[in-house]
């Protein structure tokens, strides 16, 4: 990452350049489910729903957002409360500089403070660049959706990875919320 460059808690403000790095991969890759582009109006409501329980990170570099990692719920069910979903999007000209990395270090430290002891990450196959970065990120095959989505006239599968974000021995307490908690990311 740049020397300018640093990481922070999305805001709604950020949309436009969230929906940017993220419209490419929409239209042009298997890499995300979706068929249309959201806008940036969609983007602000993801990142307003997603802010009062899970962290959404972006790196920023001369007031402009050029990569994004945030959590979500894996499940909804109260036993999966310690295991969340990740994803991470940088724009094309920060690919391979360092800032992915930094973006997924920042937000596994949050989550292990607020509680979560798993991370789980779903990847398009084959995407051989996302799978080496999220084994080197400590990630390991947990399996694979076999057919699971159609997109661009074909069968998609998708590998599922995990990673432990800390040991939780005993009867865990509840994760903390992050919207109440930000003070966490710092």
């Amino acid at each position: 990452m740049e020397r300018d460059s640093h990481i922070r808690i999305a805001r709604k403000a950020d949309a436009e350049d969230v929906a940017a790095i993220y419209a490419p991969i929409v239209r042009d890759t298997t890499i995300s489910f979706e068929e249309t582009p959201p806008s940036a109006e969609d983007m602000a409501r993801r990142i307003d729903r997603t802010l009062p329980t899970h962290p959404w990170l972006v790196a920023e570099q001369n007031g402009r957002v050029y990569g994004y990692a945030y959590a979500t719920a894996h499940r909804d069910r109260a036993a999966y409360q310690w295991s969340c979903d990740v994803s991470i999007y940088v724009s094309d000209n920060a690919r391979r500089s360092g800032v992915a990395r930094a973006l997924y270090d920042r937000l596994f430290v949050t989550l292990a403070k607020q509680g979560f002891a798993t991370a789980f990450a779903g990847i398009t196959l084959p995407n051989d660049a996302s799978v080496g970065f999220h084994r080197a990120m400590g990630f390991e095959p947990v399996g694979t959706y076999k057919r699971v989505g159609f997109k661009k006239g074909a069968w998609r599968d998708v590998g599922w990875w995990s990673r432990p974000l800390q040991h939780i021995d005993g009867t865990p307490t509840a994760p903390l919320c992050f919207g109440e908690n930000r003070h966490l990311f710092e």
